[in-house]
């Protein structure tokens, strides 16, 4: 039986508890409030000002204090959603120091989150990493943010198997998400096989099937949401695509 909210729309994760990093801006926010649309309790932790818990998940002591607080106020938790974002500097200007701290975020920070509070997982519980295409494929000067979600997608499919008695595991890949609500015309869209941008709500909503008993089969898969990016072949002079001699100068 699924309750109904006031805009009619069955409410599938009433009462449901969710721990979600990074759930402030972009892609978090629209998780959060996705799934308190649902009656969900979200639980956040983000160095950016919120209701919850202000910290970061890099920081071992924020982390021990947050999963505190979750098993306090609720006793459990039904889902975890990792989306802390990591560092992003290459290696002409990223520190060693600054390449810790991104593989902390996003590495070491999810895999901690989920060893604290993975005695408190309730019946078909869920983590969910948000990757990133990146973890696949680069740009110059990418190195700290590629190499942390690089290891996240690995992450995913080692917790699949060590946690299979209590959760399922997997991770998203998002592309080109406009977090920003900006109008985007032709090359921008026109490189996408779907002719659009992504939106932040094309991540929230397959958050939200992954962790619902639509998706049970489904574990430690790294599902890529890039509109056909990683999909299409370029190579110089085929079907309009144009490479200048500037570019590798």
């Amino acid at each position: 039986m699924f309750l109904i909210n006031k805009e009619g729309m069955k409410m599938k994760f009433e009462n449901k508890v969710v721990v979600l990093t990074g759930g402030v801006k972009g892609i978090g926010r629209c998780i959060k409030e996705t799934f308190e649309k649902q009656g969900a309790h979200v639980c956040i932790i983000d160095v950016l000002d919120n209701d919850y818990f202000v910290g970061s998940i890099g920081n071992k002591e924020d982390l021990i204090c947050f999963t505190n607080k979750v098993i306090k106020d609720y006793g459990h938790v039904d889902y975890i959603i990792n989306n802390a974002k990591p560092i992003f500097k290459g290696i002409d200007s990223c520190s060693y120091e600054e390449f810790n701290e991104a593989l902390q975020v996003g590495v070491t920070g999810p895999f901690m989150l989920v060893k604290l509070l993975k005695d408190y997982l309730n019946e078909d519980a869920c983590v969910i990493n948000i990757s990133s295409t990146r973890d696949r494929m680069s740009q110059p000067q990418s190195e700290s943010y590629s190499a942390a979600k690089g290891g996240l997608s690995a992450l995913t499919h080692a917790l699949a198997v060590s946690l299979s008695k209590k959760a399922r595991v997997n991770s998203i890949s998002p592309g080109w998400i406009d977090t920003e609500n900006k109008e985007y015309q032709g090359s921008d869209v026109n490189q996408h096989l779907v002719k659009r941008v992504g939106k932040v709500d094309d991540i929230a909503h397959l958050v939200l099937f992954l962790c619902s008993e639509e998706a049970g089969f489904i574990i430690g898969e790294n599902i890529c949401v890039d509109g056909g990016m990683t999909k299409l072949m370029i190579y110089h002079n085929d079907y309009g695509w144009k490479l200048g001699d500037e570019d590798y100068e």
